[in-house]
C-alpha cells in the first residue's frame, strides 16, 4: 500500500507538469463545472458518465460494467450474467465481453490505458487484491463508490467496505457484517432517512460519493485488515433514491438517447478489437490461451474455458481441466 504522494498532484497540491503537458485526470468535465457553478448538480452528476479523461485511441477497460456500461469503455468486465447489481438491469454485451472477477482479472499486464471501477470496489471482500488486479491490467484509472458516512447510516446488504477519501488516499473500512452499527442505522431510518434519500441524497450525489482518478499507483489504506469481509452478500431491491437518481423525467430520456448516440459511434472502433490477443489464464497467469469456437484452452494449465453467447467466461470455476 503506498504511502507517496498521489500520482498527479504536488506536494502544494499544485499540478505537475512534463514538458508543456499536464499529467493531470481532470475529474470534471467542462460541462460538468459549469453546470455546478449554475446548481445543477443533479445534471453533472448525469455528465460524469460521458468524462473519461483519456486520449481518443486509449484502451479502456469498465469492470462491473453490469447493465449500464460507461460508454467510453472499450472492453466490458462483469462476474455474472444475469447481474442485477448495477441499476438493476441484466448484463449488457453490445461491445468485446468478458465474464470474470476483478479479483482474477483474466487480462495481461498492463493491456488497457484505463479502467473504470464504478460502484464495485465496495462489493469485494478483499480489497487489497481488487485495488492491485487494476493496477496491474492499467496504466490509470476511475473509481468511484458511495461515501463511508452514507454507507454506514444506509448501508446496503451486499456492500462488504466503507470507503472515503482524505487528501487523494482512499481509506477502505471492511465491514464485519452488513450492517456495522445497527443502533445509528434505526435512529437514522426513524429521524431522518426520509429526508436524506428524498432530498439530500438526489441533490447533492457529489457529496455521498467518492470519485477517484488514479494514474500508475493507487494510493490506499485499509484501516482494519483483519477483518474478513467474504461473509455471504444478500441480494437487495433498487434503494428508492437511485431509483429517484436514474428518473423518468425529460432530462433522464435525453440523458439516456446522448448516452445510445456515443456507444453507437463506438462501435466501429470496438469491432476492430482484438480481445483475445488481451486475455491471459486468471488460474495460472499465462497468455498462452488458444481460442476455438465454444471455448479458450490455457496450453500452460490445461484449463478449459467456456465461450457462451459470443463472451469468454474466463472464471476457474467455470472451466474444465483437461
Amino acid at each position: 500500500m503506498s504511502t507517496e504522494q498521489p500520482t498527479g498532484a504536488s506536494a502544494t497540491g499544485g499540478i505537475e507538469r512534463t514538458g508543456n503537458r499536464s499529467t493531470f485526470l481532470r475529474p470534471e468535465s467542462l460541462a460538468m463545472r459549469v453546470c455546478r457553478v449554475l446548481g445543477f448538480e443533479r445534471v453533472a452528476w448525469s455528465l460524469r458518465r460521458l468524462h473519461c479523461p483519456v486520449p481518443k485511441d486509449a484502451l479502456v477497460l469498465e469492470v462491473g460494467s453490469g447493465g449500464n456500461p460507461y460508454p467510453r469503455a472499450n472492453v466490458l468486465l462483469d462476474a455474472y450474467e444475469n447481474t442485477r447489481e448495477r441499476n438493476w438491469a441484466p448484463l449488457k454485451s453490445d461491445r468485446p465481453t468478458v465474464l470474470g472477477f476483478v479479483e482474477q482479472l483474466p487480462f495481461r499486464d498492463k493491456a488497457f490505458d484505463f479502467v473504470i471501477a464504478s460502484h464495485v470496489l465496495e462489493h469485494s471482500g478483499d480489497p487489497e487484491q481488487f485495488l492491485a488486479e487494476l493496477q496491474r491490467v492499467a496504466k490509470a484509472g476511475y473509481i468511484e463508490v458511495p461515501d463511508a458516512f452514507f454507507e454506514r447510516i444506509n448501508p446496503l446488504l451486499d456492500h462488504h467496505l466503507e470507503i472515503t477519501q482524505r487528501e487523494g488516499r482512499l481509506l477502505i473500512r471492511k465491514k464485519p457484517s452488513p450492517v456495522v452499527d445497527r443502533d445509528l442505522v434505526d435512529l437514522y431510518e426513524d429521524r431522518a432517512k426520509r429526508h436524506m434519500t428524498g432530498e439530500l441524497f438526489v441533490e447533492h450525489p457529489f457529496a455521498f460519493h467518492v470519485r477517484y482518478y488514479w494514474r500508475g499507483k493507487i494510493d490506499f489504506v485499509v484501516l482494519n485488515p483483519q477483518v474478513d469481509a467474504a461473509w455471504f452478500a444478500q441480494e437487495t431491491e433498487a434503494p428508492a433514491f437511485a431509483t429517484s437518481l436514474l428518473g423518468t423525467s425529460l432530462r433522464h430520456r435525453l440523458q439516456k438517447a446522448v448516452l445510445n448516440l456515443l456507444q453507437a459511434m463506438g462501435r466501429g472502433r470496438r469491432r476492430q478489437i482484438d480481445l483475445h490477443a488481451l486475455l491471459r489464464c486468471p488460474a495460472c497467469g499465462s497468455d498462452e490461451l488458444v481460442p476455438e469456437r465454444a471455448h479458450i484452452h490455457c496450453t500452460k494449465c490445461n484449463r478449459t474455458y467456456p465461450i457462451r453467447n459470443g463472451v469468454p467466461v474466463m472464471q476457474v470455476a467455470a472451466a474444465s481441466v483437461n
